[in-house]
């Protein structure tokens, strides 16, 4: 066990500082010293006198400013700096955290203090991010997600040893495993890993020189993603990275990007409004092309592989992050096809999580991570539903929801829309159903745009039927599912009325069923 989560009060990783804010110090700092160079070496060393070829004194920032008497400037400049320097230091003095067997807390601020507490049973999540910069000093950003907005708990920034030996602690008293003895015959039984009794490094213990300093964190950098004592060393999806590129050169957003291209390059020739139209463009490709270029950076070296306490999803070139998903936490899952991914067969994979980003994050431009495979093939979408909802995707169930993905057929089980209903479905109203089972809801969408939403029955919240004058007068309605908010939109319209009275009551019922007995919110208990 990390003695990070021996109950008592503990500082964030010294560096802490530096990464919040202390480089863009430094780097001013290094901008006055630069210009200050030839008075420093004179001032420590009066026999040097600066060869006027190399000095122009006349010109001189500090020359004008000591001839103007305007040393007080200089010395509020000089106090502010201080004053800068005291402040953060005297922010990670006060910014301390404690892991009990019940909750985490975490005490904040200098003048206004932040109490802040969450409980263990109630985590949705550990996320483990590695900016490039607190990578090479051996820093990583741990967050604990629980449900609903500001609810997420972050230390940032802890040595990388120390994050990974606090996310297991924690996800381990989460899912119910408290005494070490229970530990120690898990690992007996073989469902832990022998490394889980080890105690992780701790900050102030390795007092290695800067050799062994440089060599830890070459091998951190290098290291795969997902630590191979707590995972499997093979992501069971392998991201290729032709593919990866190839996907998004065929995502809708490359494509309404060359179409505006085209259009902008048309007007220039065929109008007399050049000007606006490449007033109007460049800012829209240069949007567009930073989002596809980051959206492939941030997906090479994914991994994906599950873990004793969940699934753990690892992504990132330079800057990295791995999340860990434990059982249950997962309220619905949906794979998406694009247009142009149909001849290669690609898909993607994304799930609501009942993790909310704060409102500082949002503010800050972090996006939350939902997806959990960004592109991949039919097999590769099976494995990772076999991962994200094992109760849903077993070996019978497989080739049913296989075939959800294709074109409808009399033996896939789904209640799809009624002929009448290609007044509003024009080209999906075949495909367009539902189908309950015990274990989940899927939901059937789109001929262009394929969509597959499945919701676990244990994770619905509610369920509602909603109808129009319209489709009141055509005999239609709309059933939806009512699950977490994220890119899962669990709703199925252009029904019979009486199928969606059905899928109202079988969806009740089958929720009511699994929701006793689930018992994911402690899924090592002993």
């Amino acid at each position: 066990m990390t003695k990070l989560a021996d109950g008592e009060w503990h500082r964030l990783h010294p560096a802490t500082p530096l990464l919040k804010g202390g480089i863009a110090f430094i780097a001013i700092l290094g901008v006055i010293i630069a210009n200050l160079r030839e008075r420093i070496v004179e001032f420590f060393f009066p026999a040097f006198v600066c060869p006027d070829e190399f000095c122009d004194w006349e010109q001189d920032p500090m020359s004008r400013l000591l001839e103007q008497n305007l040393i007080l400037v200089l010395l509020g400049v000089a106090v502010v700096l201080v004053l800068i320097i005291a402040g953060f230091w005297l922010s990670w003095r006060m910014h301390t955290f404690r892991v009990t067997d019940e909750v985490v807390e975490v005490r904040s601020g200098i003048l206004f203090r932040t109490h802040r507490k969450a409980r263990l049973d109630r985590v949705q999540g550990v996320n483990i991010n590695r900016p490039f910069l607190a990578r090479l000093v051996g820093a990583a950003k741990l967050e604990i997600t629980g449900a609903g907005a500001e609810a997420n708990m972050e230390l940032a920034y802890l040595s990388s040893a120390n994050a990974d030996g606090l996310r297991s602690e924690v996800l381990r008293r989460a899912s119910g495993i408290r005494e070490q003895a229970a530990v120690a015959r898990a690992v007996a039984d073989g469902e832990l890993p022998p490394e889980v009794l080890a105690p992780a490094a701790v900050e102030g213990e390795n007092h290695a020189g800067l050799s062994d300093f440089a060599r830890q964190r070459l091998a951190e950098l290098t290291a795969p993603e997902l630590d191979p004592n707590l995972a499997p060393p093979e992501s069971v999806v392998k991201m290729d990275a032709g593919r990866l590129v190839g996907s998004t050169a065929l995502s809708s957003s490359m494509i309404f990007l060359v179409v505006a291209i085209v259009v902008a390059v048309v007007l220039g020739f065929t109008t007399d409004i050049s000007f606006g139209v490449v007033f109007a463009i460049v800012p829209m490709v240069l949007g567009i092309g930073t989002y596809l270029v980051s959206r492939v950076l941030k997906s090479l070296r994914y991994t994906i592989a599950a873990t004793p306490d969940g699934v753990r999803v690892g992504y990132g070139l330079l800057s990295t992050a791995n999340e860990t998903l434990p059982p249950g936490r997962i309220h619905g899952v949906q794979v998406t096809q694009e247009l142009l991914w149909r001849p290669f067969d690609w898909w993607t994979v994304q799930v609501n999580l009942a993790s909310q980003m704060s409102v500082s994050q949002a503010a800050n431009g972090a996006q939350q991570n939902t997806t959990v495979l960004p592109v991949g093939s039919r097999e590769d979408v099976i494995r990772v539903l076999e991962l994200v909802l094992p109760e849903v995707v077993d070996g019978d169930s497989r080739e049913r929801i296989l075939a959800a993905f294709g074109r409808p057929t009399p033996e896939d089980d789904f209640t799809t829309s009624p002929r009448r209903a290609a007044v509003f479905r024009w080209f999906s109203w075949r495909r367009n159903g539902f189908r309950v089972t015990p274990e989940a809801v899927l939901l059937r969408k789109g001929a262009i745009w394929r969509t597959l939403s499945i919701v676990p029955t244990a994770r619905i919240q509610s369920v509602a039927a909603h109808q129009g004058p319209i489709a009141r007068a055509m005999g239609l309605a709309e059933g939806r599912i009512h699950t977490v908010q994220g890119p899962l939109v669990a709703a199925v319209g252009a029904l019979d009325v009486r199928d969606v009275e059905r899928l109202f009551r079988d969806a009740s019922s089958e929720a009511v069923g699994a929701i006793s007995r689930d018992r994911t919110h402690r899924w090592r208990a002993v």
